[in-house]
């Protein structure tokens, strides 16, 4: 993990949402993603399966605790740590949301899930599980749909 000062924290989380927001004017989808002290950019090519997988556990979970949102592919960051993730699934309670926030903060989400696909199954599994809970994200769950491929940890 590399020891960044705050001040290194501040500019690298700027410059990420500067990415960011510059990523949502692309033709294609961009995931801006920050740990230990680098800025990851993903291009998104979500297949079919992989969204239903998300659009069944949002179902569920909203249908279950109607009191929370589950949101999906949106930006979520943390102010301590100065990591940003846009996770598969976030669940939020109802009454923390902002409709002005361009960020989710990570403190206030309840849960983080992530549907492993075949592209990032190790980011999914190994390296955020070092990642959400530094930024205060008291649950993270992995869902692998996939059968009898699993990735050397």
């Amino acid at each position: 993990m590399a020891d960044l000062t705050a001040e290194q924290m501040r500019r690298m989380h700027d410059f990420a949402e500067q990415l960011a927001e510059l990523a949502e004017h692309q033709e294609d989808r961009w995931k801006v993603q920050t740990t230990d002290g680098q800025i990851v950019l993903t291009m998104l090519s979500p297949t079919a399966p992989h969204g239903l997988n998300v659009v069944r556990l949002r179902r569920q979970i909203e249908a279950q605790t109607p009191e929370v949102m589950a949101l999906n592919d949106t930006n979520m960051g943390d102010p301590q740590t100065g990591l940003t993730k846009v996770p598969d699934l976030m669940v939020i309670a109802e009454e923390d949301t902002d409709d002005t926030a361009k960020v989710v903060n990570a403190r206030d989400v309840l849960l983080v899930v992530e549907v492993v696909s075949r592209t990032n199954s190790l980011t999914d599994i190994r390296d955020k599980l070092h990642d959400y809970p530094r930024m205060g994200v008291p649950l993270y769950v992995v869902v692998d749909p996939r059968k009898d491929n699993w990735p050397a940890l």
